[in-house]
């Protein structure tokens, strides 16, 4: 789906830009959107698109930013943050992407392509920070949590920096944002620990490591290069 999305310094953009993926992930998210665009136009499929920022909230898979740094900070174990810091993404809670999904689905004109984001931009630093200061306040060991943060190599093909502007839905659809971005992620730090039983169960069903997947890929792939070079 097209959206404003802007990748600079620069504030986001109004016109929906042209899709300009810069790694296989987004690739195929872009592959998505033009496939079901397709069948629109030319035959008619009633379909209404949407695209939004990073999402976080309770129930989260862990393999993402927010659960990963909370659930590593708790158990003590490393926290990974990567490239330096200071790439930008818009955080939007998961009520906040329901609401707009429903929305669209039942009042949104086929066709039509809604952004959804809250406003949110935040860096990777300052989203990581207040996690571990809460947790030092809930989960106390003496020394601070900021001790575990190790710097790792960032994802392949990761953009400096996401902005999504919402105006159109907000003018069309009379959408807004309902949470705040510091409410409901110190909510959400607050969930995660009492669930930390469900979190290492979810992990032990789903055969994952703890790891971020794209890392355990890039690491099996330079594996396999390896032996066959050998």
């Amino acid at each position: 789906m097209r959206c404003s999305v802007s990748w600079g310094p620069r504030a986001a953009s109004r016109k929906p830009p042209p899709y300009d993926p810069r790694s296989p992930y987004s690739a195929s998210k872009a592959a998505s959107d033009h496939l079901v665009s397709a069948w629109h136009h030319t035959y008619g499929l009633p379909v209404v698109l949407t695209n939004c920022s990073n999402n976080y909230g309770p129930w989260q898979f862990p393999e993402k930013l927010i659960p990963v740094v909370i659930l590593k900070a708790a158990a003590g174990e490393p926290i990974p943050l990567y490239g330096d810091g200071a790439k930008v993404r818009d955080w939007l809670y998961v009520e906040d992407h329901v609401d707009p999904l429903l929305l669209a689905a039942t009042q949104g004109t086929p066709g039509r392509a809604y952004c959804v984001g809250a406003h949110g931009d935040r860096t990777n630093k300052q989203v990581v920070e207040p996690i571990y200061k809460q947790l030092e306040q809930l989960l106390p060991r003496g020394l601070s949590h900021s001790r575990l943060i190790m710097p790792m190599t960032d994802q392949p093909g990761h953009d400096r920096r996401y902005a999504i502007d919402p105006s159109r839905i907000s003018s069309e659809l009379g959408w807004e944002p309902r949470h705040s971005f510091d409410a409901e992620l110190a909510a959400t730090v607050q969930w995660y620990p009492s669930k930390l039983g469900g979190c290492d169960q979810q992990r032990l069903l789903s055969g994952y490591s703890g790891t971020r997947l794209w890392l355990v890929k890039a690491q099996a792939n330079v594996g396999s290069n390896l032996q066959q070079e050998s």
